[in-house]
C-alpha cells in the first residue's frame, strides 16, 4: 500500500511551528478565500483540512461560517486553537473518516504534501466527508515531479493535466475548474499554484 502522509513533513511542521505561523501569507489566498466563500450559503459548515495556523479559519468563522479545523501536526493545531477558542481536531489524511458532513472543504497549502500515489486515495475521503453538492477547494505548487524542497518538505508538483487526472480516478467530481498563477510559499521562492475546484455530485 502506498505511504499516505510523509514524517519529515509533519515533523517540520511541528518543530517550525511558531516561525511558520508567524510569516506573513505571501500566496495570495485572502482573494481566493473570499471568492470560495462567496459561492457557499450562508452560514455553511466548512472542513479547513490542513488548517495551519488557523488563520484562514478564523476568517471563516468571523464570516458567519460553521468551521471545522483539522490539521496533522500537534504543533500547529496548538496555536490555531489558541487563536480560535477552541480545540482543533490532530489528525492526518488518511484517518479523516466523517460521512457527508461539511458543505464545503477548504484546503489551502495542504494536500499538496500527499505522496502523488496516494492522492486520489485522500481526494476521495475529501468527496467521501463531503455533503452532496458540497464545494472543495484546494491548492497545490506545481512541477514536473514530486519530490522536497530545500527545507525536506515533501511535494507532489503535479501538473494541471496530473491534478485533473488524480481527482478524476479520486470520485464522481462536476464543475472542476483547475486555475494556474503564480505567487510564493514559506520558502519565499517564486512558485506556480494550481488552484482546484470542484463539486460533488448531487
Amino acid at each position: 500500500m502506498a505511504e499516505l502522509s510523509d514524517p519529515r513533513t509533519l515533523a517540520f511542521y511541528d518543530a517550525e511551528a511558531e516561525a511558520y505561523a508567524a510569516r506573513g501569507d505571501r500566496t495570495n489566498v485572502s482573494g481566493s478565500l473570499g471568492a470560495f466563500l462567496a459561492r457557499l450559503a450562508p452560514g455553511a459548515h466548512v472542513l479547513d483540512l490542513g488548517s495551519g495556523d488557523g488563520r484562514h479559519s478564523a476568517a471563516m468563522m468571523e464570516a458567519g461560517f460553521e468551521v471545522t479545523a483539522l490539521d496533522g501536526s500537534a504543533g500547529l493545531a496548538a496555536i490555531a486553537s489558541r487563536l480560535l477558542g477552541k480545540p482543533v481536531r490532530i489528525a492526518r489524511f488518511e484517518e479523516i473518516e466523517d460521512v457527508a458532513a461539511f458543505d464545503a472543504v477548504w484546503a489551502h497549502a495542504s494536500l499538496l504534501h500527499v505522496p502523488a500515489a496516494s492522492l486520489a486515495d485522500i481526494l476521495a475521503r475529501v468527496h467521501r466527508a463531503l455533503k452532496p453538492g458540497g464545494r472543495l477547494f484546494a491548492s497545490f505548487k506545481s512541477g514536473d515531479a514530486e519530490g522536497r524542497d530545500d527545507l525536506g518538505r515533501y511535494y507532489n508538483y503535479p501538473t494541471k493535466d496530473e491534478l485533473a487526472a488524480r481527482l478524476a480516478a479520486s470520485a464522481p467530481w462536476q464543475q472542476i475548474e483547475i486555475e494556474k498563477t503564480g505567487g510564493s510559499g514559506y520558502d519565499g521562492k517564486p512558485t506556480d499554484w494550481l488552484f482546484l475546484q470542484a463539486l460533488k455530485n448531487e
